[in-house]
């Protein structure tokens, strides 16, 4: 049912009543190795995977940090090569196990997935994270609320209602997915018009017009950050936050050449 949903709205959104179109997802991980994907990790060179922090078993994608000894602020994220920039992305997500030794208390049971990412081969040695919309994935405890496929805005601002919206991070309306159960995450992405966050079907958060701007960044090259431009492209990214986390399905629907043609 999901999966239909998911159909229906972009149906919806691109194409007239007798358009055709299949809706066939492009796989962006194979299930066999990290071809096609890039680790940048903070304190590390762009394409050093420290730590072996990235690694794929059993056909799944893992972000694991048994070599380290302390966490220490080496943020991380793998890059899929190409950039996008009409599409619809989704994941299927699991936290497992225990958070590093010296993660933040905020990065418990927290990941993301990065879009209309700076290019990676732009970031900084000791960037923390890539210039992007973050589109948070986030696990609770046994009680309490804690919702998923959140929006946070590192060296960005969005747009809500009409207005610029500043604030760093803004919750969704999703449930709270708890355990090491697995969540399918999907993001629509229309250039820089309009992004919509969807958990398991359901839309939980809509923004439009993401652009550069704000904080929550450090150590990036100030000539790439320019405030006000608007994001109509970028790179998409997973993140590695100190909580281990697992990825099953990393899929895409490239829409640009719908839209072209709608235009």
């Amino acid at each position: 049912m999901k999966y239909m949903l998911t159909t229906l709205l972009v149906a919806c959104l691109f194409f007239s009543a007798n358009a055709q179109y299949n809706g066939k997802w492009k796989q962006l991980f194979n299930g066999k190795n990290l071809h096609g994907w890039h680790p940048k990790i903070s304190g590390h060179a762009y394409n050093e995977n420290f730590g072996n922090t990235f690694s794929v078993e059993d056909g799944v994608m893992k972000v694991r940090y048994d070599a380290y000894d302390s966490f220490n602020n080496q943020f991380g994220h793998i890059f899929y090569k190409n950039p996008y920039s009409y599409y619809l992305i989704a994941v299927e997500y699991r936290f497992v196990g225990t958070q590093a030794k010296g993660g933040p208390g905020w990065a418990y049971k927290n990941s993301g997935i990065m879009i209309h990412c700076q290019s990676p081969a732009t970031m900084q040695k000791d960037q923390d994270f890539p210039i992007s919309i973050e589109v948070q994935l986030l696990g609770g405890d046994s009680t309490g609320q804690r919702s998923t496929c959140n929006l946070c805005t590192p060296g960005t601002n969005v747009e809500m209602n009409g207005k610029l919206f500043t604030d760093h991070c803004i919750n969704s309306s999703s449930a709270t997915f708890r355990g090491d159960e697995w969540v399918r995450a999907e993001v629509l992405v229309l250039g820089d018009s309009i992004v919509k966050h969807i958990v398991n079907g359901d839309t939980v958060l809509t923004y439009n017009k993401p652009q550069m701007g704000g904080g929550v960044v450090s150590n990036y090259d100030a000539a790439i950050k320019k405030d006000g431009q608007l994001l109509s492209s970028g790179y998409i990214s997973l993140q590695s936050e100190s909580h281990p986390i697992e990825f099953r399905k990393v899929e895409i629907m490239d829409l640009e050449k719908y839209y072209k043609k709608k235009q």
